[in-house]
């Protein structure tokens, strides 16, 4: 099984938690082993977020912030 990471240069849907068909794009610009770097779509300056990963081993992060209705990034779901 092979799992998904943050590449540079690479863009990714960011999808909303109350509308699952809205996508933002989220451009990874710099990444390090603990974090990441996005350049979000329409929201400004770039955020600097840490990595998570699922129970798969898939890498994810929250470029908004952290809480109940976060929107999330998947590095499984490239743009």
């Amino acid at each position: 099984m092979t799992t998904a990471t943050f590449q540079t240069g690479t863009t990714y849907a960011m999808r909303w938690v109350g509308d699952a068909d809205a996508l933002t794009a989220c451009k990874v610009i710099k990444r390090t082993a603990k974090f990441v770097t996005f350049e979000v779509d329409g929201f400004g300056p770039v955020a600097r977020v840490a990595i998570k990963t699922d129970d798969q081993g898939s890498e994810l992060a929250y470029p908004l912030g952290r809480y109940s209705m976060a929107p999330c990034v998947r590095a499984s779901r490239v743009a």
